[in-house]
């Protein structure tokens, strides 16, 4: 999954590694790379071969198990790794992912698996791999760096990190090889941070240095809080409603609008600003109101809604909420829920008292263990197929449906 995000405010972090590797960092989070260092040959791309498995073999994680085979030396997180950094004096690739993320096992089909990548990778770096979901810690520390230098983020997350583990480079998804739509190639990439840390890995560790202050101030400043005064609520206010769709509900930046995630951080904020008296007042509440409720009625009639099994998918590829990306996360269907729970008591719109009801039935149904566990999420893909199992084929619902109904099915969903 590659989540984008609104670029903050230039910050100068990261920028003598970004001289460093001859990178400039674009909006979508992905480095781009010019030319001058010398880069790895052509990529080939061989078959699976049955391989001896790596360190990960030991690991219980289901997604660091999906990585045993790789022909990538990894390392789990741990002490192990940065010791042997430290003795060889390599930089560290950090990659973190989880078991049911889509964009994770395309990189692992198109970049881990590649013998040639690996090769160049075990020589010139030592590779941690980290579950997200086993070590939520580590990969708040390492999100936070790829959104203060990129103003994006996502999964998987691709760091460059000094021995000590400072990151100086960090990005998100790359393909394999240098590609005009999709941005540099991971295999170029390896290639222009090893050089750039066998000639001046100074400036690189400087850049380094200079990140993690900015994480440790920013930590710090919300480790004391600031007091909730009115003017912040309305700052608040604003800028959800510079980024709201009018049109379709939910918020991004346009003229796309898209990806679009279910964003119930920003629907909760604004019910609770709509019932402060300033709001009332000033008329704003119900503008906060109106975004909430459309951005809500266009999830439950959209695609990012399963309206056969229950539950939402990830996001939306789409302005319109139709196409989904159809990774379902446990923890975007108790958020949901809640907002829907919260927007019904406020409105009693029955359809948001439905909804919430469905939702979490489908974790009842789909997610709840045998044992009382809780899955934390359902795999996007189905043998190597994105929504497989979720895509209807048009001669299928008009052979159910009839071609009358069938007709106006399709042409609604």
């Amino acid at each position: 999954m590659r989540q984008h995000l609104t670029r903050p405010p230039a910050i100068g972090l990261g920028v003598a590694a970004a001289l460093a590797l001859g990178i400039a960092c674009g909006l979508e989070g992905v480095a781009r790379l010019d030319d001058g260092s010398e880069k790895p040959g052509k990529l080939e791309k061989p078959g699976k071969p049955e391989r001896k498995p790596n360190r990960l073999a030991r690991e219980k994680s289901p997604y660091l198990l999906q990585h045993a085979h790789n022909p990538v030396d990894w390392f789990p997180w741990g002490p192990e790794a940065f010791e042997k950094a430290r003795r060889e004096g390599k930089p560290v690739f950090l990659s973190i992912g989880y078991s049911t993320c889509h964009w994770c096992h395309v990189m692992e089909r198109e970049s881990f698996e590649d013998e040639r990548i690996a090769v160049y990778l075990n020589e010139r770096f030592v590779a941690i791999k980290v579950d997200r979901e086993e070590r939520p810690d580590v990969d708040a520390v390492y999100m936070a760096a790829c959104q203060a230098q990129t103003g994006s983020g996502g999964w998987p997350l691709s760091a460059f990190l000094t021995p000590e583990g400072k990151p100086f480079f960090t990005g998100t998804y790359f393909p394999p090889e240098d590609d005009p739509r999709r941005g540099p190639g991971f295999l170029s990439i390896l290639g222009r941070v090893a050089d750039a840390w066998k000639e001046d890995r100074a400036r690189l560790e400087e850049g380094a240095e200079a990140l993690a202050r900015h994480l440790r101030a920013q930590a710090e400043a919300l480790k004391a809080g600031l007091p909730l005064k009115g003017a912040v609520l309305r700052a608040g206010f604003e800028a959800f409603r510079d980024s709201h769709d009018d049109a379709r509900g939910g918020f991004g930046g346009p003229p796309r609008f898209a990806p679009k995630f279910p964003r119930t951080v920003a629907l909760d904020f604004l019910m609770a600003y709509a019932s402060t008296k300033a709001a009332r007042e000033d008329g704003t509440a119900a503008v906060a109101e109106r975004m909430v409720q459309g951005t809500l009625d266009a999830m439950l009639r959209g695609g990012i809604r399963d309206h056969l099994a229950g539950g939402f998918h990830r996001y939306s590829t789409d302005r319109r909420w139709l196409v989904p990306h159809f990774e379902k996360m446990l923890y975007d269907q108790a958020l949901i829920a809640r907002t829907l729970a919260h927007a019904w008591r406020r409105t009693r719109k029955e359809p948001y008292r439905a909804a919430a009801r469905e939702t979490l039935d489908y974790v009842l149904a789909r997610l709840a263990g045998p044992e009382g566990e809780l899955y934390s999420a359902e795999d996007a893909d189905t043998e190597g197929a994105e929504g497989k199992t979720y895509v209807w084929r048009r001669t299928e619902v008009l052979d159910l449906l009839g071609k009358d109904r069938g007709e106006r099915f399709a042409e609604l969903y």
